[in-house]
């Protein structure tokens, strides 16, 4: 994780972040994701924070700090499929303001379906680290699709083996 953004915060700028999940949050002003365009279909919420589970953790929730309900689980794609990257056009470096590769973090919205966990390759969310400014990305190559497979969830035991 590249965000730069530490789990402990100073009281000094920070704001209370409600969420239907974690109840109400403290994130530091300076962790504020702006997204200008929105997510695909959510474009009228701009402001995001990226919540950590854990130090260790390979997904996140990006929270949406304008609607408590509004979060997507995410992952650095990277950590499934090592070969996966972004064609980021030069005007899009541009607007994003990414003057070097290390200045972007690449997120995708993981989704389950059945018991695999999917990424939106063709969906990423492109977020410059330095200025914390992101926006997601429409990839016109087809290699990707939006329910890639990311990870198969082991079964539930069943309840007749839990009690024996």
């Amino acid at each position: 994780m590249n965000l730069d953004m530490p789990r402990e915060l100073g009281m000094e700028h920070a704001m209370e972040v409600r969420t239907t999940r974690f109840g109400t949050v403290n994130i530091a002003d300076d962790r504020i994701i702006h997204l200008p365009k929105g997510l695909l279909g959510f474009g009228g919420f701009t402001r995001f924070c990226l919540l950590e589970p854990a130090d260790d953790a390979c997904f996140f929730w990006l929270q949406s700090v304008e609607e408590p309900s509004l979060a997507f689980v995410v992952t650095d794609p990277n950590f499934f499929v090592p070969d996966y990257s972004v064609p980021i056009r030069q005007e899009q470096a541009d607007e994003l303001g990414i003057k070097s590769l290390s200045d972007a973090q690449v997120f995708v919205i993981v989704n389950k379906v059945d018991n695999l966990l999917t990424g939106n390759l063709q969906g990423p969310v492109v977020i410059n680290t330095l200025t914390r400014t992101g926006e997601q990305f429409v990839l016109a190559e087809k290699r990707w699709t939006t329910r890639h497979p990311l990870l198969k969830l082991n079964a539930a035991p069943n309840q007749q083996a839990m009690s024996a």
